[in-house]
């Protein structure tokens, strides 16, 4: 077997089943251990997945337990984020106060966004280097740097959004179920993320399907806090709830 075939079987081992051990990977492509961890290491510094120990989980179920990098969130459902940001974009107005959270799916709003007459405010460093090379008029906030997504959290970011009484506000989550409601990973982004909604007065969640019936590690909004934009395979019982707006790739 080919080592670029090995590892597309690995990957869609792993893929199918959300997560596999090294033994298992082992006796299914009929090869040493040894190979598979290597070829595990290949795989996950290429973002096809993630290792972890003993074996290998998907970057979907990976991105419930901690914060996937940017790069790492790269090409995820690419196709329904486009969509979920173009129709997204369509809800800002000229006299608006943008807030917009960090994140890849929020990233993917910014090239949709054509409204410059609005005011825009963001917790992510990269988020606000994009804006203002287009020319948009955009603040972003103080605070401590997370490596990982670019996001600003901590007490000064805090006592910043404190002064804000934003009118419309764009958020990413890792989980959504109406019992959990919306979570993410770490607590200190999620806190920045409840502060933001808070000072919010039309919400948005923007999340492809696979974000339903998942629940990370820390809350940081009721599900009928916001309305959701998603686009792809949504659960059924997600279709009777008002605030689930779907859109078609």
């Amino acid at each position: 077997m080919l080592a670029e075939e090995r590892l597309a079987r690995i990957v869609d081992v792993v893929g199918r089943q959300g997560t596999a051990t090294v033994p298992e990977l082992a006796g299914l492509l009929g090869i040493s251990e040894s190979t598979i961890r290597r070829d595990l290491d290949k795989l996950d510094q290429a973002h096809r997945l993630v290792k972890v120990h003993g074996g290998a989980t998907t970057l979907e179920s990976a991105h419930l337990t901690r914060d996937l990098t940017l790069e790492e969130r790269h090409g995820l459902h690419a196709g329904e984020k486009r969509a979920i940001c173009a129709h997204a974009a369509t809800l800002v107005g000229p006299d608006d106060l943008v807030y917009l959270d960090a994140g890849s799916t929020v990233e993917e709003l910014l090239s949709h966004l054509a409204e410059r007459r609005a005011r825009y405010v963001t917790d992510s460093v990269s988020h606000a280097t994009m804006l203002a090379g287009r020319g948009f008029n955009v603040t972003v906030l103080g605070g401590e740097l997370k490596s990982a997504t670019e996001a600003l959290v901590g007490p000064d970011a805090i006592a910043t959004l404190s002064r804000y009484h934003f009118t419309i506000g764009f958020w990413g989550a890792n989980g959504i179920t109406p019992e959990s409601g919306f979570t993410s990973p770490e607590s200190n982004e999620a806190l920045i993320k409840q502060l933001s909604m808070e000072h919010t007065a039309r919400r948005y969640v923007l999340a492809d399907a696979t974000k339903f019936d998942s629940t990370s590690l820390v809350g940081f909004g009721l599900f009928s806090s916001a309305t959701i934009i998603t686009c792809g395979d949504v659960p059924e019982r997600y279709r009777a709830f008002d605030n689930v707006v779907e859109v078609s790739l």
